[in-house]
C-alpha cells in the first residue's frame, strides 16, 4: 500500500503545481493587488520537499561488507556510503546516502518569484502608467510557464502510470 500513498501524494502536489501555473498564465496581464491597489501580479512557485520515514524500519537495516549474510547498524555516511560499526563500507538496502527513505512528496509552500524582476511596458494611455509611462507588468514568461506545465503534466501521467503498475502488480498477487 506503501506504493499507492507514495504515487497520490505526488499526484496531489503535481496537481497543485499545474493550478498554480495556471494561475500565473491568468494573470499574465494582471496589473492590479486582489485590494484594488496599483501593482502587478507576482509569479507563484510551489515548492516540494520530500516525506522521509525511517528506512532502516521498513526496509530491515544493511548488509554488511562482503558477506550478503549478517546485517550490521549504520555507523555514519562517509561519502555518500554508509559505513558499518567496524569501518567497512555497507551494502545498504533502501538507504542511500542517508537513513531516512522516502515515502513521498509533499508541497511545504507557494512563494512568490521574487528574483525574477516584473516587466515594464511603455503605454502611457494605460490606466496604471506611471508618470513617464511606463506600467508595470507580471514578471511571467508564458513560454517558461508552457515549459513547467508540460513538466507537470508529464510527471503526474508518469505517477498515473506507476499506480497503475503498482495495482496490477497487486492484482497478480492476488490471484496466486
Amino acid at each position: 500500500m506503501d506504493a499507492f500513498d507514495i504515487t497520490a501524494s505526488a499526484l496531489t502536489a503535481q496537481r497543485l503545481r499545474m493550478d498554480t501555473i495556471s494561475s500565473n498564465l491568468a494573470n499574465v496581464n494582471t496589473t492590479r493587488k486582489a485590494d484594488g491597489s496599483i501593482g502587478a501580479y507576482r509569479r507563484k512557485n510551489v515548492v516540494f520537499a520530500p516525506i522521509l520515514e525511517d528506512a532502516g524500519n521498513q526496509f530491515g537495516g544493511s548488509v554488511g561488507g562482503s558477506s550478503l549474510a549478517g546485517s550490521m547498524p549504520l555507523k555514519a555516511a562517509k561519502n555518500g556510503f554508509s559505513i558499518g560499526t567496524d569501518g567497512r563500507p555497507l551494502l545498504t538496502v533502501g538507504i542511500t546516502h542517508s537513513e531516512f527513505g522516502g515515502a513521498g512528496v509533499e508541497v511545504t509552500q507557494i512563494t512568490d518569484d521574487d528574483k525574477t524582476p516584473m516587466r515594464l511596458v511603455y503605454d502611457p494611455s494605460h490606466p496604471d502608467a506611471n508618470k513617464d509611462g511606463y506600467v508595470e507588468m507580471p514578471n511571467i514568461n508564458v513560454v517558461t510557464e508552457m515549459v513547467d506545465m508540460i513538466s507537470a503534466s508529464r510527471a503526474y501521467e508518469a505517477n498515473v502510470t506507476a499506480m497503475q503498475s503498482a495495482k496490477g502488480m497487486m492484482q497478480s498477487a492476488m490471484e496466486l
